[in-house]
């Protein structure tokens, strides 16, 4: 899977939405759970560190394990440590990639979430480095 599309972050507006207090169950609604707590803005919620924020458009289909798809926009946030079991963004030969780190003996990965792939070493040798580490990704359904 490798990024397509890179776009900045900048919050020019708030859209605030409505927030239900309670939970929506996925069995029968309830009638006294029908009014609206406060507004959400999503740029409050999804962005943590806005001048490290980017969103990456991908095509592939190595990581379909974590529910990341051909076409997905990511949320990847660059001032954020990569860390053993985190899905990043990484530079490997200068292309970008998305894979998660995995840690085993010692040694680091980049492993794809599809068994039709193989995962990555990652060494000094090879030149690859961790852009940034995503966290939300963005589908229709």
């Amino acid at each position: 899977m490798h990024v397509t599309d890179i776009f900045g972050f900048e919050k020019r507006t708030s859209q605030e939405l409505p927030l239900f207090l309670a939970n929506v169950p996925a069995g029968f609604p309830s009638p006294a759970d029908d009014y609206i707590d406060r507004k959400l803005d999503l740029n409050e919620y999804l962005i943590r560190h806005p001048a490290a924020t980017f969103f990456v458009r991908v095509e592939g289909e190595s990581m379909t394990g974590a529910g990341i798809h051909s076409g997905d926009v990511l949320i990847v946030d660059r001032a954020l440590e990569p860390a053993d079991k985190k899905i990043v963004i990484a530079s490997v030969n200068g292309d970008l990639t998305v894979k998660r780190i995995r840690q085993h003996k010692g040694k680091f990965y980049l492993a794809p979430e599809n068994p039709d792939f193989e995962p990555i070493e990652i060494n000094q040798e090879e030149g690859i480095t961790i852009w940034g580490v995503v966290t939300y990704v963005l589908h229709p359904l």
